[in-house]
């Protein structure tokens, strides 16, 4: 059989991710929902669980650890140094 036709050896992996997906989403939700926490711990908190989703998205749901996508990988690279880059900018720019 080639790669294209293949069956995953176990879908574990993707249960286990799947699980924890919705828990960061709980705890988000928990975050905003909350009344006992400020928004002071709240905005990084979720911006953090942010970053943690995209990583299960990217690495366990579109297999992006895999071979062969490197490619991908290097245009996802480049658009976050794009993105970091423009915002230490614009930050600069603003308080200068």
């Amino acid at each position: 059989m080639d790669n294209q036709t293949q069956p995953y050896k176990s879908s574990k992996p993707h249960v286990i991710s799947f699980i924890l997906s919705l828990l960061v989403t709980l705890l988000a939700f928990w975050a905003v929902a909350s009344e006992e926490v400020s928004a002071a711990f709240a905005v990084p908190f979720i911006l953090l669980l942010a970053v943690i989703q995209v990583a299960f998205q990217l690495f366990y749901w579109m297999h992006m650890s895999e071979r062969g996508h490197s490619y991908p990988l290097l245009f996802l690279g480049s658009g976050l140094l794009v993105v970091v880059v423009t915002v230490i900018a614009f930050a600069y720019w603003v308080w200068w």
